[in-house]
């Protein structure tokens, strides 16, 4: 952003759940999804309408775009990996590889078809330096201090080669938005989000109804436990398996929400992811109790784990909720327990004022 121009950000999301089932990622229904998905942002750039001309001027001349992925957690439901898991982490190397991959390949052939971007002369594409060959730079300039996995599985060289020789109609690909509403929209779990929680309540026009994990319904139905008494201690637990101990171990494990995953997790899922993003990711971190060890801690380990950034710091407090169940033969009608009501670390008091596109908003539709 300049005088003469004003960044734009131009996202879309792959729906990640959409492209996996019980034996892995479908390759090639991603590939072609991804390549849809380029040409449609590239369209996008082209025809929007622009409010100023110096965000024109910025959009047609380096023709960036962010592509992201949404419903990561859906897809760990489908291939039965437990977010806490070395398994997981994988997945989420070897996904945002593909998904890397395409987008590059993608930009490639619009360039050979349309024309590169203006600015492309002189860029870290030009010289062949693709998003994974970076993380070798900044070991350069780090030292010890960088302990990323840099392993692959795709042909990077002849794409690397593809790169240079036919040019990038996009100056940027990839970034991964939170996608709050449009995971809604979806029915999938929000970015690369962990299930916030099991069990909650949704708010619309039309009124409030409860929302209960279908995969942990499908698995509870399965074993023969899903009943009148399993509901209530859903309810009484704030959604969490964790204190039910009719439920198995590898369920639970399978089925840990936010605050009881590690963040540490969150971490090493994402340092796998970035080495492949030339942007960035929308990384929420969740801590129940925060303190200023363990956030050194976490932050130090971000940063050794080569992420760019970290988005929200999301904590717990402590509330007590009277809740009250629908049926009279279950095993109590009212319960009262202590709940977790969540809220982000910072925030800010809105009043009255309009909306207006701001940092302090993780929800802003803007930015999904």
């Amino acid at each position: 952003t300049n005088d003469n121009e004003i960044a734009v950000c131009n996202l879309g999301s792959v729906n990640l759940a959409a492209h996996t089932n019980e034996d892995g990622l479908d390759l090639d229904k991603l590939r072609k999804t991804v390549s849809t998905a380029m040409r449609m942002l590239d369209n996008v750039i082209e025809y929007n309408y622009y409010s100023v001309p110096q965000a024109r001027n910025s959009n047609l001349r380096h023709r960036p775009v962010g592509l992201g992925i949404m419903g990561f957690q859906d897809a760990l439901y489908k291939v039965r990996l437990p977010y806490a898991s070395q398994e997981a982490v994988e997945f989420a190397d070897r996904s945002m590889e593909a998904v890397s991959y395409y987008a590059i390949q993608a930009s490639t052939d619009l360039a050979e078809e349309r024309g590169r971007y203006q600015s492309f002369d002189g860029s870290l594409w030009s010289q062949g330096i693709l998003p994974i060959d970076s993380l070798a730079r900044l070991a350069e300039q780090r030292g010890t201090y960088l302990q990323v996995d840099d392993s692959s599985t795709l042909d990077w060289d002849s794409l690397r080669e593809r790169v240079t020789t036919v040019g990038m109609r996009n100056s940027n690909t990839m970034a991964i938005a939170p996608t709050a509403t449009i995971s809604n929209i979806c029915g999938v779990s929000q970015s690369i989000e962990p299930t916030y929680q099991n069990l909650f309540v949704k708010s619309n026009l039309s009124g409030e109804f409860t929302v209960v994990n279908p995969y942990l319904v499908r698995d509870l139905k399965a074993l023969g436990l899903w009943d009148s008494v399993m509901v209530n201690d859903l309810k009484y637990y704030d959604g969490s398996v964790q204190p039910i101990s009719r439920i198995p171990e590898d369920l639970k494990a399978l089925y840990a929400s936010a605050f009881e995953v590690d963040p540490r997790w969150l971490v090493e899922a994402g340092s796998r992811r970035q080495k492949w993003i030339d942007q960035a990711q929308s990384l929420n971190l969740y801590m129940s109790e925060p303190s200023g060890k363990k956030l050194d801690n976490l932050y130090k380990l971000a940063w050794v784990r080569g992420l760019k950034t970290t988005y929200y710091l999301r904590s717990m407090g402590a509330t007590h909720v009277e809740k009250s169940t629908m049926d009279d033969t279950s095993r109590a009608n009212k319960l009262s327990a202590v709940g977790g009501s969540y809220q982000a670390l910072s925030t800010a008091d809105t009043g009255s004022a309009p909306k207006a596109c701001s940092i302090l908003d993780p929800d802003c539709e803007a930015c999904q």
